[in-house]
């Protein structure tokens, strides 16, 4: 197997808690709770909080998926890793792996130019963009600054990151206590027919669309697990991150959703593009709402920032590995960061920001990740227990296999939920992965061609 020459730079572990959980919270909140929040109350109605607690509870569930393969396995790259493990180093394993990164290609940028175009819509409240390339232009010029903020090394993003954090914990904290302070409305924390009503709203049309959306906003949480080989004492610290990062989102964004209900009943709010906006304008004025306008961007500029840094780190991964184009696997000499890696998956999302529209970027996003890093990891992480044992283990997952069992079942019928154009276009990139890997390995000569 290939790996990087002992004299190429390589990555420093100087991420501790604190800059890892922020990092993690700056990447599941971005943009997504203030663009889909109105989309999910058109799909749940006044059940719109059920929809938040659905993609809580999964986050949770597979965050102890997370938790056990990222203690255990703390390197660069997260999933590449795990997949490559579980699956075998030497031959599926490859493949696993390699189909990771050749999504990866693509729905990083994908989810950087989300960011970005919900970004540009915000913008929007602030100065209007009446010109069809107008919003392009800014969602284009976020994605450039953001690949200049992030020349640099782990320990300056670090501080970056705990002063972007302060920011969305700022935003989301007015947000909050203008909901409990001028409260007009109720919300319905459980629906008409009680605890008995939940299993038909759960498992209803809209419900599967609604938690599209929600379970976008939580993605995240396992940012860490991306950035493994540059955090302190990753054993406990992964475990750790994820779970407060998952449950700090979680009460924020019900915290959130049912201080803008309150304010603004959920057939007014279903229809505004500027939910954070016209929440806070009606209750402050227009002065204020520009404001709160300025802090979404923050957070949407902050929320790219993690995304980019930890996904920056997936095809360096496997380049360092031998299993990718070597290009990928440079260090900068000074700065310590896999820049190339950085500057391509930038500039990809650069060009994706100029091309796609949100509601499209979301569904796809997901569409093309669940079944080779989701559902594929979960089950390597039966395989690895099966072949390795828990005896060795950091971090051992609760009630196994009861949270893998419900893993792979609801992110199968997300998978569904995104219909049938994102599930072919899923797929379809899985396939175009999987030609790519045999022409790969055959140049190699390699596993399946290996002599």
């Amino acid at each position: 197997m290939a790996h990087v020459d002992p004299a190429t730079p390589t990555l420093r572990r100087n991420l501790g808690l604190l800059q890892a959980t922020a990092l993690n919270m700056i990447d599941m909140v971005g943009i997504g709770p203030f663009v889909t929040l109105p989309l999910v109350m058109g799909f749940m109605g006044p059940y719109f909080l059920l929809a938040w607690l659905v993609g809580a509870g999964l986050a949770i569930v597979d965050g102890l998926i997370w938790s056990e393969l990222g203690a255990a396995h703390p390197e660069a790259g997260g999933s590449y890793r795990f997949l490559k493990l579980a699956y075998g180093e030497h031959k599926w394993g490859r493949l696993m792996s390699f189909l990771y990164v050749w999504q990866t290609l693509v729905q990083a940028p994908l989810v950087v130019a989300s960011g970005a175009i919900g970004f540009a819509q915000y913008f929007g409240y602030l100065v209007p963009l009446t010109a069809w390339w107008q919003p392009k232009l800014v969602s284009g010029i976020t994605v450039l600054a953001l690949i200049a903020l992030l020349y640099r090394r782990i320990e300056d993003i670090g501080r970056l990151g705990v002063m972007l954090w302060l920011g969305v914990l700022g935003l989301m904290g007015w947000l909050i206590f203008g909901g409990v302070t001028h409260a007009e409305y109720s919300v319905a924390w459980l629906p008409a027919g009680g605890f008995s009503a939940i299993p038909g709203i759960l498992l209803s049309a809209a419900m599967g669309q609604a938690a599209v959306k929600t379970i976008y906003s939580y993605l995240g949480y396992y940012n860490v697990c991306h950035l493994g080989a540059e955090v302190k004492n990753p054993h406990k610290l992964i475990p750790r991150s994820i779970f407060l990062s998952i449950l700090g989102i979680m009460a924020l964004y019900l915290l959130l959703n049912w201080s803008v209900g309150t304010v603004i009943p959920w057939q007014e709010a279903q229809h505004s593009e500027f939910i954070v906006s016209t929440f806070v304008e009606k209750i402050y004025g227009p002065t204020a709402a520009k404001l709160a306008t300025g802090l979404v961007l923050w957070v949407a500029f902050a929320s790219l920032f993690a995304v980019l840094l930890g996904y920056s780190r997936i095809p360096y991964a496997a380049a360092a590995d031998g299993e990718f184009l070597p290009l990928f696997a440079k260090v900068h000499p000074t700065k310590r960061f896999p820049h190339v890696s950085l500057l391509i998956l930038g500039g990809v999302g650069f060009v994706f920001s100029l091309l796609f529209r949100l509601g499209e970027v979301i569904s796809a996003i997901l569409a093309m990740r669940i079944l080779v890093q989701f559902v594929g990891q979960a089950i390597g992480l039966v395989l690895l227990r099966h072949r390795r044992g828990t005896a060795d283990l950091p971090f051992r997952m609760p009630l196994y296999p009861l949270p893998v069992i419900v893993a792979v079942v609801v992110w199968l019928g997300v998978f569904w939920s995104t219909g049938p154009t994102f599930m072919l276009s899923g797929l379809a990139v899985i396939g175009a992965g999987v030609v790519a890997f045999l022409l790969w390995s055959r140049q190699q000569k390699r596993w399946p061609f290996a002599q």
